[in-house]
């Protein structure tokens, strides 16, 4: 028998138990806990930075596992979310009007949203998180049921024999208790969010600030913007598609 001293050399060493890989290469894992008061979106600039002011070399590259890793799919798609969602509206309504244009009044209202959604981030100093991106999305189907009152009420004035102008007008007139109530419970709703306190509070923030400043500003644009714009699109050659054929007559003969 050949002793094993002369083919090979023992010495002792400490190495890893088990090493892990990515893709064939080799990989470490690094796990990070948040602090208090600091969301997920914050913690990973906060590690982008680090990271590029460390200079690794070329051969060591680094990437995002778990929740962070969700975190930026999400990000990144949050503009097909927002178009899909806004489509979708578009849709549904101008299936319902049996119009092109109306539905286009209803989606104005959005972009104030968005504004006023963007504008509460930062007076709060909070930073476009996910649960930002979720109060959005339910802005989006919150907010534009302001103009859809109106606009509802506002066609059905125009069959009765009123014109555009006088038809808006009482819609305005007559929708702005519904209006004002239906903006008021919802904004009511997103004040625990907003002055909540205890665990995953500072999660819950951004929502809460999102459904606000939204709600705030588009009711303050709503009952301005929405009727102007209701007026305009109306007197386009294709803007009247969802008042009824007898209804020119009626009011041809009364004038």
């Amino acid at each position: 028998m050949v002793p094993l001293s002369v083919v090979t050399t023992r010495k002792m060493n400490k190495t890893a138990l088990a090493v892990n890989h990515a893709g064939q290469a080799v990989a470490a894992t690094i796990s990070f806990n948040l602090p208090p008061g600091v969301s997920l979106n914050q913690a990973m600039k906060t590690v982008d930075r680090v990271v590029a002011q460390t200079r690794l070399p070329a051969s060591i590259q680094g990437d995002y596992a778990g929740n962070a890793a969700q975190l930026r799919n999400s990000a990144n798609n949050q503009p097909l979310l927002i178009g899909g969602a806004v489509l979708g509206i578009y849709i549904i309504l101008g299936i319902l009007y049996e119009s092109f244009v109306q539905p286009i009044t209803v989606i104005s209202t959005l972009p104030s949203a968005g504004v006023g959604a963007m504008l509460g981030l930062w007076v709060c100093g909070e930073e476009f998180s996910l649960m930002a991106m979720i109060g959005l999305l339910l802005l989006v189907g919150i907010v534009k049921k302001n103009a859809i009152m109106l606009i509802d009420f506002a066609i059905a004035a125009e069959r009765s024999g009123l014109n555009a102008e006088d038809a808006i007008r009482q819609a305005c007139i007559f929708r702005f208790r519904p209006i004002m109530m239906t903006t008021f419970a919802a904004a009511f709703g997103a004040l625990p969010l907003v002055f909540g306190h205890g665990y995953g509070a500072e999660l819950r923030l951004p929502l809460g600030i999102t459904i606000l400043g939204g709600l705030v500003v588009s009711q303050a644009l709503t009952l301005y913007t929405t009727p102007v714009l209701y007026l305009v699109l109306d007197k386009l050659p294709f803007g009247r598609e969802h008042i009824p054929s007898n209804t020119y007559g009626i009011k041809e003969s009364a004038s």
